[in-house]
Protein backbone atom coordinates (compact mmCIF):
# COMPACT_ATOMS: atom_id res chain seq x y z
CA UNK A 1 0.00 0.00 0.00
CA UNK A 2 1.01 3.28 -1.10
CA UNK A 3 2.00 6.33 1.66
CA UNK A 4 0.01 8.82 2.09
CA UNK A 5 1.12 12.62 1.15
CA UNK A 6 1.88 14.58 4.39
CA UNK A 7 -0.96 16.58 3.35
CA UNK A 8 -3.70 13.95 4.24
CA UNK A 9 -3.06 13.53 7.55
CA UNK A 10 -4.96 15.58 10.24
CA UNK A 11 -3.05 17.81 12.12
CA UNK A 12 -2.69 15.46 15.03
CA UNK A 13 -1.54 12.48 13.20
CA UNK A 14 1.01 15.00 11.56
CA UNK A 15 2.44 16.23 15.13
CA UNK A 16 2.67 13.00 16.49
CA UNK A 17 4.19 11.52 13.64
CA UNK A 18 6.97 14.27 13.57
CA UNK A 19 7.79 13.97 17.48
CA UNK A 20 8.03 9.96 17.19
CA UNK A 21 10.30 10.60 13.43
CA UNK A 22 12.68 13.34 15.67
CA UNK A 23 12.94 11.28 18.95
CA UNK A 24 13.92 8.43 16.91
CA UNK A 25 16.52 10.40 15.09
CA UNK A 26 17.42 12.19 17.89
CA UNK A 27 18.58 8.84 20.05
CA UNK A 28 17.95 5.56 18.05
CA UNK A 29 15.30 4.31 20.12
CA UNK A 30 11.45 3.24 19.39
CA UNK A 31 9.15 6.15 21.14
CA UNK A 32 6.93 4.82 22.71
CA UNK A 33 3.11 6.74 24.12
CA UNK A 34 3.87 7.71 27.56
CA UNK A 35 7.13 9.44 26.80
CA UNK A 36 4.78 11.55 23.79
CA UNK A 37 1.89 11.99 26.87
CA UNK A 38 4.84 13.09 28.75
CA UNK A 39 5.37 15.92 26.12
CA UNK A 40 3.58 18.95 27.19
CA UNK A 41 2.60 20.20 24.06
CA UNK A 42 0.55 17.49 23.13
CA UNK A 43 -2.21 17.72 25.96
CA UNK A 44 -3.93 14.11 24.91
CA UNK A 45 -3.91 10.93 27.08
CA UNK A 46 -1.61 8.01 26.21
CA UNK A 47 -5.12 6.21 24.99
CA UNK A 48 -5.41 8.82 22.29
CA UNK A 49 -2.03 8.73 21.33
CA UNK A 50 -2.01 5.03 21.12
CA UNK A 51 -5.09 5.38 18.54
CA UNK A 52 -3.19 7.79 16.50
CA UNK A 53 0.10 5.46 16.65
CA UNK A 54 -2.00 2.74 15.75
CA UNK A 55 -3.58 4.79 12.39
CA UNK A 56 0.24 5.60 11.04
CA UNK A 57 1.37 2.30 11.53
CA UNK A 58 -1.76 1.15 9.42
CA UNK A 59 -0.73 4.05 6.77
CA UNK A 60 2.77 2.21 6.91
CA UNK A 61 4.72 5.50 8.16
CA UNK A 62 5.47 3.80 11.41
CA UNK A 63 6.72 0.02 12.70
CA UNK A 64 6.41 -1.42 16.35
CA UNK A 65 9.90 -3.35 16.80
CA UNK A 66 8.84 -6.34 19.09
CA UNK A 67 10.94 -5.79 21.10
CA UNK A 68 9.71 -2.63 22.23
CA UNK A 69 6.65 -0.89 22.92
CA UNK A 70 7.24 2.45 21.00
CA UNK A 71 7.35 3.12 17.41
CA UNK A 72 9.86 4.08 15.14
CA UNK A 73 9.75 5.55 11.41
CA UNK A 74 10.06 3.11 8.43
CA UNK A 75 11.79 3.90 5.68
CA UNK A 76 8.42 5.77 3.62
CA UNK A 77 8.06 7.60 7.01
CA UNK A 78 11.13 8.63 6.80
CA UNK A 79 10.71 9.24 3.20
CA UNK A 80 7.85 11.48 4.07
CA UNK A 81 9.43 13.35 6.56
CA UNK A 82 12.46 14.38 4.83
CA UNK A 83 10.19 15.28 1.82
CA UNK A 84 7.53 17.27 3.58
CA UNK A 85 8.19 18.12 7.22
CA UNK A 86 12.00 18.48 8.21
CA UNK A 87 13.06 21.64 9.32
CA UNK A 88 16.99 21.94 7.69
CA UNK A 89 19.49 23.06 10.46
CA UNK A 90 22.18 24.79 8.24
CA UNK A 91 25.85 24.26 9.69
CA UNK A 92 27.06 26.05 12.17
CA UNK A 93 29.69 28.68 11.83
CA UNK A 94 32.29 26.54 13.45
CA UNK A 95 31.38 23.90 10.76
CA UNK A 96 31.92 25.95 8.26
CA UNK A 97 34.57 27.56 9.48
CA UNK A 98 36.00 23.50 9.93
CA UNK A 99 35.33 22.81 6.25
CA UNK A 100 36.53 26.35 4.81
CA UNK A 101 40.12 25.24 6.46
CA UNK A 102 40.28 21.80 5.53
CA UNK A 103 39.36 23.01 1.57
CA UNK A 104 42.05 25.70 0.95
CA UNK A 105 45.21 23.67 1.48
CA UNK A 106 47.09 23.50 -1.98
CA UNK A 107 48.08 19.97 -3.06
CA UNK A 108 47.37 17.17 -5.48
CA UNK A 109 43.79 16.15 -5.89
CA UNK A 110 43.91 13.15 -4.15
CA UNK A 111 44.73 14.60 -0.98
CA UNK A 112 41.73 17.19 -1.44
CA UNK A 113 39.32 14.09 -2.12
CA UNK A 114 41.15 12.53 1.13
CA UNK A 115 40.29 15.48 3.07
CA UNK A 116 37.08 15.69 2.24
CA UNK A 117 35.83 12.70 3.18
CA UNK A 118 37.71 12.24 6.28
CA UNK A 119 35.68 15.51 6.88
CA UNK A 120 32.45 14.57 6.16
CA UNK A 121 32.74 11.25 8.38
CA UNK A 122 34.42 13.54 11.39
CA UNK A 123 30.80 16.50 10.89
CA UNK A 124 28.66 13.59 10.51
CA UNK A 125 29.79 11.08 12.63
CA UNK A 126 29.16 8.57 10.19
CA UNK A 127 31.10 7.43 6.90
CA UNK A 128 32.34 9.91 4.11
CA UNK A 129 32.57 9.06 0.79
CA UNK A 130 33.92 10.67 -2.38
CA UNK A 131 34.00 9.68 -5.79
CA UNK A 132 35.22 11.06 -9.38
CA UNK A 133 34.07 9.42 -12.22
CA UNK A 134 35.92 7.73 -15.08
CA UNK A 135 37.32 10.41 -16.75
CA UNK A 136 40.40 11.38 -18.80
CA UNK A 137 42.46 13.65 -17.34
CA UNK A 138 44.89 16.44 -18.79
CA UNK A 139 48.32 15.52 -18.27
CA UNK A 140 51.38 17.73 -17.75
CA UNK A 141 54.49 14.97 -17.20
CA UNK A 142 55.39 11.57 -18.17
CA UNK A 143 58.75 9.57 -16.64
CA UNK A 144 60.33 6.18 -16.94
CA UNK A 145 62.79 5.80 -14.08
CA UNK A 146 64.91 3.03 -13.97
CA UNK A 147 64.24 0.19 -11.72
CA UNK A 148 67.05 -2.23 -13.08
CA UNK A 149 65.96 -6.11 -13.96
CA UNK A 150 64.05 -4.88 -17.19
CA UNK A 151 61.95 -3.09 -15.50
CA UNK A 152 61.05 0.58 -15.67
CA UNK A 153 58.75 2.89 -13.26
CA UNK A 154 56.49 4.70 -15.66
CA UNK A 155 54.95 8.46 -13.69
CA UNK A 156 52.16 10.07 -15.12
CA UNK A 157 51.30 13.74 -13.39
CA UNK A 158 47.94 14.80 -14.11
CA UNK A 159 47.54 19.00 -14.89
CA UNK A 160 45.39 18.83 -11.58
CA UNK A 161 48.40 17.70 -9.26
CA UNK A 162 47.40 13.88 -9.54
CA UNK A 163 50.20 11.31 -9.74
CA UNK A 164 49.90 7.94 -10.89
CA UNK A 165 52.61 5.25 -11.15
CA UNK A 166 52.78 2.01 -13.47
CA UNK A 167 55.38 -0.58 -13.71
CA UNK A 168 56.77 -0.89 -16.99
CA UNK A 169 57.95 -4.56 -18.35
CA UNK A 170 61.23 -3.67 -20.49
CA UNK A 171 62.30 -6.95 -21.73
CA UNK A 172 65.26 -8.70 -22.27
CA UNK A 173 65.57 -5.86 -25.93
CA UNK A 174 67.96 -3.26 -26.36
CA UNK A 175 67.90 -0.21 -23.86
CA UNK A 176 66.51 2.94 -25.56
CA UNK A 177 67.25 5.90 -23.53
CA UNK A 178 65.06 6.38 -20.53
CA UNK A 179 65.37 9.89 -20.73
CA UNK A 180 65.08 10.49 -24.40
CA UNK A 181 61.78 8.73 -24.04
CA UNK A 182 60.61 10.85 -21.29
CA UNK A 183 60.91 13.75 -22.32
CA UNK A 184 59.20 13.15 -26.25
CA UNK A 185 56.67 11.81 -24.09
CA UNK A 186 55.74 14.82 -21.95
CA UNK A 187 56.64 17.13 -25.05
CA UNK A 188 53.70 15.66 -27.24
CA UNK A 189 51.10 15.36 -23.86
CA UNK A 190 51.06 18.02 -22.18
CA UNK A 191 47.62 19.70 -22.17
CA UNK A 192 46.43 16.25 -23.29
CA UNK A 193 44.15 13.61 -23.06
CA UNK A 194 46.48 9.81 -22.94
CA UNK A 195 44.25 9.18 -26.03
CA UNK A 196 45.08 12.75 -27.29
CA UNK A 197 48.78 12.19 -26.92
CA UNK A 198 48.74 8.81 -27.91
CA UNK A 199 47.16 9.69 -31.70
CA UNK A 200 50.08 12.06 -32.12
CA UNK A 201 52.75 9.88 -31.30
CA UNK A 202 51.80 6.64 -32.99
CA UNK A 203 50.93 9.08 -35.87
CA UNK A 204 54.54 10.72 -35.69
CA UNK A 205 56.39 7.47 -34.63
CA UNK A 206 54.48 5.33 -38.10
CA UNK A 207 54.85 7.84 -40.34
CA UNK A 208 58.82 8.30 -39.38
CA UNK A 209 58.63 11.53 -37.95
CA UNK A 210 59.51 11.19 -34.61
CA UNK A 211 63.49 11.77 -33.54
CA UNK A 212 63.64 8.70 -31.56
CA UNK A 213 66.10 5.66 -32.07
CA UNK A 214 64.22 2.08 -32.41
CA UNK A 215 64.91 1.18 -28.81
CA UNK A 216 63.41 4.42 -27.68
CA UNK A 217 60.23 4.39 -30.05
CA UNK A 218 59.97 0.58 -28.45
CA UNK A 219 60.22 2.12 -24.70
CA UNK A 220 57.25 4.87 -25.76
CA UNK A 221 55.26 2.31 -27.56
CA UNK A 222 55.56 0.09 -23.56
CA UNK A 223 54.98 3.14 -21.72
CA UNK A 224 52.04 4.08 -23.48
CA UNK A 225 50.53 0.87 -23.71
CA UNK A 226 50.90 0.50 -19.79
CA UNK A 227 48.66 4.04 -19.28
CA UNK A 228 46.48 2.90 -22.02
CA UNK A 229 45.22 -0.63 -20.70
CA UNK A 230 42.54 1.27 -18.42
CA UNK A 231 42.87 4.77 -19.01
CA UNK A 232 39.33 6.66 -18.50
CA UNK A 233 37.73 3.19 -17.30
CA UNK A 234 38.35 3.40 -12.98
CA UNK A 235 36.59 6.39 -10.87
CA UNK A 236 38.44 7.01 -7.61
CA UNK A 237 36.38 6.32 -4.65
CA UNK A 238 37.47 6.92 -1.31
CA UNK A 239 35.95 6.16 1.94
CA UNK A 240 36.43 7.00 5.78
CA UNK A 241 35.30 6.52 8.79
CA UNK A 242 33.27 2.93 7.90
CA UNK A 243 34.10 2.23 11.83
CA UNK A 244 31.95 4.74 12.81
CA UNK A 245 29.04 2.83 11.63
CA UNK A 246 30.07 -0.08 13.97
CA UNK A 247 28.15 1.81 16.94
CA UNK A 248 26.45 0.38 19.95
CA UNK A 249 22.94 -0.08 18.40
CA UNK A 250 24.67 -1.72 15.10
CA UNK A 251 26.39 -4.28 16.97
CA UNK A 252 23.05 -5.81 18.24
CA UNK A 253 22.65 -6.70 14.84
CA UNK A 254 26.18 -8.30 13.21
CA UNK A 255 24.41 -9.49 10.52
CA UNK A 256 23.61 -5.68 9.17
CA UNK A 257 26.81 -4.57 9.77
CA UNK A 258 28.18 -7.20 7.80
CA UNK A 259 26.07 -6.55 5.31
CA UNK A 260 26.70 -2.73 5.43
CA UNK A 261 30.53 -3.41 5.07
CA UNK A 262 30.42 -5.72 2.48
CA UNK A 263 28.60 -3.41 0.64
CA UNK A 264 31.54 -0.99 0.60
CA UNK A 265 34.04 -3.35 0.12
CA UNK A 266 31.82 -3.31 -3.27
CA UNK A 267 33.55 -0.12 -4.91
CA UNK A 268 31.82 -0.43 -8.48
CA UNK A 269 28.60 -0.42 -7.00
CA UNK A 270 28.84 1.80 -4.55
CA UNK A 271 30.07 4.41 -7.49
CA UNK A 272 27.51 3.42 -9.29
CA UNK A 273 25.19 4.56 -7.04
CA UNK A 274 26.99 7.99 -6.35
CA UNK A 275 26.89 8.58 -10.07
CA UNK A 276 23.26 8.21 -10.04
CA UNK A 277 23.23 11.43 -8.18
CA UNK A 278 25.52 12.95 -9.79
CA UNK A 279 22.51 13.49 -12.43
CA UNK A 280 20.33 15.66 -9.84
CA UNK A 281 20.66 19.57 -9.78
CA UNK A 282 21.53 19.05 -5.91
CA UNK A 283 21.54 16.75 -2.50
CA UNK A 284 19.56 13.59 -3.02
CA UNK A 285 18.60 11.26 -0.23
CA UNK A 286 18.19 7.49 -0.64
CA UNK A 287 16.96 5.96 2.96
CA UNK A 288 17.11 2.03 3.57
CA UNK A 289 15.41 -0.11 1.13
CA UNK A 290 14.93 2.59 -1.67
CA UNK A 291 18.38 1.68 -3.12
CA UNK A 292 19.05 -1.84 -3.49
CA UNK A 293 23.13 -1.68 -2.78
CA UNK A 294 21.94 -0.58 0.95
CA UNK A 295 18.44 -1.78 1.19
CA UNK A 296 19.52 -5.23 3.12
CA UNK A 297 22.07 -3.07 5.99
CA UNK A 298 19.72 -0.40 6.58
CA UNK A 299 21.26 2.45 5.38
CA UNK A 300 21.24 5.55 4.22
CA UNK A 301 22.90 7.67 1.76
CA UNK A 302 22.97 11.99 1.52
CA UNK A 303 25.22 12.28 -1.73
CA UNK A 304 25.82 15.31 -3.83
CA UNK A 305 27.37 16.30 -6.71
CA UNK A 306 30.19 19.47 -7.26
CA UNK A 307 30.98 21.20 -10.33
CA UNK A 308 33.96 22.83 -11.66
CA UNK A 309 33.61 26.95 -12.04
CA UNK A 310 31.62 26.28 -15.56
CA UNK A 311 29.04 24.51 -13.46
CA UNK A 312 29.87 20.71 -15.23
CA UNK A 313 29.69 18.18 -12.61
CA UNK A 314 32.92 16.72 -11.18
CA UNK A 315 31.85 14.45 -9.55
CA UNK A 316 29.99 13.35 -6.04
CA UNK A 317 30.42 13.45 -2.19
CA UNK A 318 28.14 11.96 0.74
CA UNK A 319 27.59 10.12 3.62
CA UNK A 320 26.62 6.61 4.31
CA UNK A 321 24.92 5.93 7.81
CA UNK A 322 22.45 4.17 9.52
CA UNK A 323 18.63 5.45 8.25
CA UNK A 324 18.58 7.33 11.92
CA UNK A 325 20.94 9.81 10.72
CA UNK A 326 20.50 12.85 11.76
CA UNK A 327 19.27 14.12 7.94
CA UNK A 328 18.37 17.88 8.73
CA UNK A 329 21.83 18.74 9.53
CA UNK A 330 23.51 16.41 7.33
CA UNK A 331 21.84 17.38 3.92
CA UNK A 332 23.11 20.84 4.25
CA UNK A 333 26.48 20.07 5.59
CA UNK A 334 26.50 17.97 2.15
CA UNK A 335 25.94 20.48 0.22
CA UNK A 336 28.10 23.15 1.43
CA UNK A 337 31.06 20.76 1.37
CA UNK A 338 30.19 19.95 -2.45
CA UNK A 339 30.12 24.07 -3.04
CA UNK A 340 33.03 24.25 -1.20
CA UNK A 341 35.26 21.06 -2.76
CA UNK A 342 34.48 22.21 -6.32
CA UNK A 343 35.85 25.65 -5.75
CA UNK A 344 38.82 24.32 -4.14
CA UNK A 345 39.84 22.04 -7.03
CA UNK A 346 39.19 25.31 -9.58
CA UNK A 347 41.46 27.29 -7.38
CA UNK A 348 43.80 23.91 -7.64
CA UNK A 349 43.68 23.42 -11.18
CA UNK A 350 44.28 27.81 -11.71
CA UNK A 351 47.32 27.64 -9.95
CA UNK A 352 48.44 24.70 -11.89
CA UNK A 353 47.60 26.56 -15.15
CA UNK A 354 49.00 29.74 -14.44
Amino acid sequence: MASPPITELTERARDIFRRVVEGYLDNGQPVGSKTLANDAGLNLSSASIRSVLAELEGLGLLAAPHTSAGRMPTDAGLRIFVDGMMRVAQPTAEEQAQIAARLSEGGPVEQALRETSALLSELSGAAGMVMVPPREQRLSQFSLVDLGEGRALAVLVGEDGGIENRVVDLGAGPMGSLEAASNYITSRLTGRTLSEASQVMRAEINTGQSQLDDASRNLVERGLAVWSEDAGQRPVLIVRGAANLLDEAAMEDIERVRSLLDDLENKQSVANLLESAGEAEATRIFIGSENRLFGLSGSSVIASPYRDAEGRVVGVLGVIGPTRLNYARVVPMVDLTAQSLGRSLDRTRAKRIS
